[in-house]
């Protein structure tokens, strides 16, 4: 990733963060920190992961609840300003080329003139699930799985949700808390009222919450927890694996306490 003799314009390197635990990032992302000059992180990245970017420049170009430190464009703009004979790291959480923009960032970079490259991150919408024993798919229960945006750039529900309802498909939403309402509704229109359904907070951090409920029940169960963004929603017969998996647990602990 070091610049050379033969790439002197400057380089950005997307990498994807993970979903939050600063343990879930690959090795080659690691590498790519250690020869930025430059890093800019997103707000979903675990700042833990600076330290490997050592004496980089670090700037802070993420947005919480609407809240942008920098619009997008100009983003764009730093990437090229600073990539002048410099590498650049645009540090993203999970995977940047899961409605991550990673892929605009470096059409942009390569517009103007810098070299790109990509490192790819465990995206969140497979990996928050696993960490609380949830599959996205699982034989019997699930053949396929829809992972969807629950907010479009026009702010509304995208109209995938409505498709995903009819399938028998695991539907993963991300993004998709404030449009919480909209999405039990169009479950309910297709029968689906006993759905299971899984709201995971913070999914892989220390400050992790899960709410697990049915489709009509969940608002009952989201202001219980008191779950809000950033968080996962999965809808699917697979939720009900964890249970099933601590219910063989508990089951094979009685068992070895009477001793048989």
């Amino acid at each position: 990733m070091k610049l050379t003799s033969k790439n002197t314009k400057g380089l950005l390197t997307v990498i994807g963060a993970g979903p939050g635990d600063p343990e879930l990032i690959t090795v080659k992302a690691i590498n790519a920190l250690k020869s930025a000059d430059v890093v800019l992180y997103d707000a979903l990245v675990n700042t833990e992961l600076l330290k490997y970017a050592g004496s980089a420049e670090l700037i802070f170009v993420g947005k919480r609840k609407g809240c942008y430190t920098y619009q997008q464009d100009q983003i764009n703009e730093l990437i090229v300003q600073r990539g002048q004979n410099q590498h650049v790291v645009r540090l993203k959480g999970g995977d940047p080329f899961i409605f991550g923009r990673g892929a605009e960032e470096m059409e942009y970079a390569a517009q103007h003139g810098l070299e790109v490259a990509m490192v790819p991150g465990i995206s969140s919408s497979i990996a928050v699930p696993a960490s609380q024993n949830i599959p996205v798919t699982k034989r019997g229960a699930a053949e396929s799985f829809w992972v969807i945006t629950g907010t479009t750039k026009d702010h509304k529900l995208s109209s995938d949700v409505a498709l995903a309802a009819k399938s028998n498909a695991t539907v993963v939403i991300l993004m998709g808390m404030s449009k919480l309402a909209a999405i039990v509704d169009l479950f309910q229109k297709e029968g689906k009222s006993e759905t299971p359904i899984a709201i995971i907070q913070n999914g892989t951090r220390e400050d992790e919450k899960i709410g697990i409920a049915t489709i009509s029940t969940i608002n009952v169960e989201v202001e219980k927890q008191q779950l809000t963004n950033p968080a996962i929603i999965i809808i699917g017969e697979v939720v009900n694996h964890r249970a099933a998996l601590e219910s063989a647990v508990l089951s094979n602990i009685k068992v070895e306490e009477l001793g048989v």
